[in-house]
């Protein structure tokens, strides 16, 4: 068999496309839970913990220079760090539940 009608077996088979759309939907849902952390959790939780915004936490460990050329500052982002571990536990939260779903369902039938 060559590897063009191989492929195109592949490629026709409902796992594929299945997987396909899944991965594009988890691209889109990334997104959403992204700016649900980013715009809609952490400004109320930084507001509370005392005006905090976690994305400008950082460490610097060597200042930017004005000199010619400009060098840009080296530092640790460890707040935008504290959104993506946010961003994870959400996404595999909601993860959680499909799977859970999806087994009650398959024991019911």
């Amino acid at each position: 068999m060559s590897i063009v009608k191989e492929f195109k077996e592949f490629a026709v088979k409902g796992d594929a496309v299945d997987m396909a759309v899944g991965i594009i939907i988890g691209a889109s849902f990334g997104k959403i839970i992204s700016s649900l952390v980013n715009d809609i959790i952490m400004p109320p939780l930084g507001m509370l913990i005392g005006g905090v915004d976690f994305k400008n936490l950082k460490i610097i460990l060597k200042a930017a220079t004005q000199d010619v050329p400009p060098v840009p500052a080296v530092s640790i982002n460890y707040g935008q760090f504290i959104n993506v571990v946010i961003d994870f536990v959400i996404v595999a939260f909601c993860i959680f539940l499909v799977v859970r779903g999806i087994s009650v369902l398959k024991k019911k039938q």
